[in-house]
């Protein structure tokens, strides 16, 4: 049953004030002088997600459940599109383009104000399936941009950043690749749209039941230590090991390693959020899809279905559970970076396979497509439609930088497969 419409309001509106405290503090490690950087070529520049997280509240919410008029219609569209290319290369607009910083900070703090005085009053009289609705797309929405945000100012120069301490990590043994062996078994995929108590994007419906042929997983994500054998192999100069595209993709940039990993002297340097230290042999490797297909196809292996991996993670368990955030594992912000894949922290799936949850995405071979039954959000048509192309791949799992409200197991992440900055790596499976 749905809540009532005051508690189920008053809760929509302390989350959507964490999701805030959230991306503000992501803003604050960044020098104020480098906000207007652009850390990856294909992404805008800072300044434009300041603006953009609270334009895309506004221009969601007004109309539907509150009722309010823009009062800056040019930074409202602005902030929703940024200044992107005509001829789709990259992005070439320069600082003077933008608002000052001051300007976006005064539009920030006047579309924030207005809308907390207009939500408070909305929760009582908007339609509660509505309001709870919409919402939720705007806190998932934020807290999306707060994981998308961090990989971004991951790739800024640490003397652009106030790094912010973190905890100390406690030394753990490398652990043995190991192979878990799960068993032939149905598993659901997606949510029931007659579950009106749960939120889901619109790509999690229609729930639907699939049986998967037994198969073995690797206990852990692979490895730096174990990438670092594959790269010493020459794998990276091998297109047997790549597709066709993914091989024209590796030569035209020059890809030779990991986009974390930096190579110095005889050894490897890892960039953390805040600076480089020796490569640490035991947390799983950040790459792209591609490469970690060239992997498996180096380890004679594959890259799990979507299917197979929730298979893994659940052992079956239905799909339209509730998140549990009783969960072990690295998310929800707890760190900038992963950890060990052996860590204690992790959690072990009902089956035995370890870290599913939290300390980096895992890629899956499943293109992302709409499961049948699918219905595009009439207020946001091409959140995923946009990426039914056939050219994105299926994540699963979260990193560090999930938050824990998206650990639920119907929610699907996608991506392009050469793109190298998300926090993701991968296991292998044989069939």
């Amino acid at each position: 049953m749905l809540a009532a419409p005051k508690a189920a309001g008053e809760e929509l509106l302390t989350r959507l004030n964490q999701a805030r405290q959230r991306s503000d503090e992501l803003f604050a490690i960044v020098r104020p002088d480098s906000l207007y950087e652009r850390p990856i070529p294909e992404r805008h520049r800072i300044v434009f997600y300041i603006g953009h997280l609270e334009a895309f509240d506004w221009n969601l919410l007004c109309g539907r459940i509150i009722d309010q008029t823009a009062f800056d219609p040019e930074l409202d569209h602005l902030f929703a599109f940024g200044i992107d290319p005509v001829d789709g290369s990259l992005p070439t607009d320069q600082p003077s383009d933008w608002p000052s910083i001051e300007g976006v900070r005064r539009y920030v703090k006047r579309v924030r104000a207005s809308l907390d005085s207009a939500l408070a009053k909305a929760s009582s009289h908007a339609s509660p399936e509505l309001y709870s609705q919409l919402l939720n797309v705007g806190i998932e929405h934020r807290l999306m941009h707060a994981e998308t945000l961090a990989y971004m100012l991951h790739q800024l120069s640490p003397d652009r950043k106030i790094a912010v301490k973190s905890e100390l990590e406690a030394v753990v043994p490398p652990v043995a690749p190991t192979m878990i062996t799960i068993p032939a078994g149905p598993v659901t995929l997606g949510l029931r749209r007659a579950d009106q108590h749960l939120f889901g994007w619109d790509n999690e419906y229609e729930a639907h039941q699939v049986n998967v042929p037994a198969f073995a997983i690797d206990k852990y994500k692979i490895t730096n230590r174990q990438f670092l054998e594959f790269l010493n192999a020459g794998a990276y100069d091998e297109p047997v090991l790549w597709t066709a595209a993914d091989w024209q993709w590796r030569k035209q940039q020059d890809i030779t390693c990991p986009v974390f990993w930096r190579k110095a002297g005889e050894g490897w340097l890892y960039r953390t959020m805040f600076g480089e230290i020796p490569l640490p042999l035991e947390w799983p490797v950040y790459v792209s899809h591609a490469e970690a297909s060239a992997y498996a196809r180096w380890a004679r292996k594959s890259l799990p279905t979507e299917a197979q991996w929730q298979r893994a993670a659940y052992g079956g368990a239905n799909a339209d559970e509730k998140p549990n955030t009783q969960l072990a594992g690295n998310f929800d912000f707890q760190r900038w970076d992963p950890v060990p894949v052996g860590a204690s922290r992790q959690s072990v799936s009902p089956l035995g396979v370890s870290g599913m949850f939290g300390n980096g995405w895992e890629w899956t071979s499943t293109v992302f497509a709409p499961f049948a039954g699918f219905e595009p959000f009439s207020f946001y048509p091409g959140y995923s439609a946009n990426f039914f192309d056939g050219q994105h791949y299926v994540m699963k799992g979260g990193s560090a930088r999930t938050a824990a409200c998206m650990l639920r197991p119907s929610f699907r992440n996608w991506f392009q497969p050469h793109y190298q900055y998300v926090y993701s790596g991968f296991r292998c499976v044989t069939n």
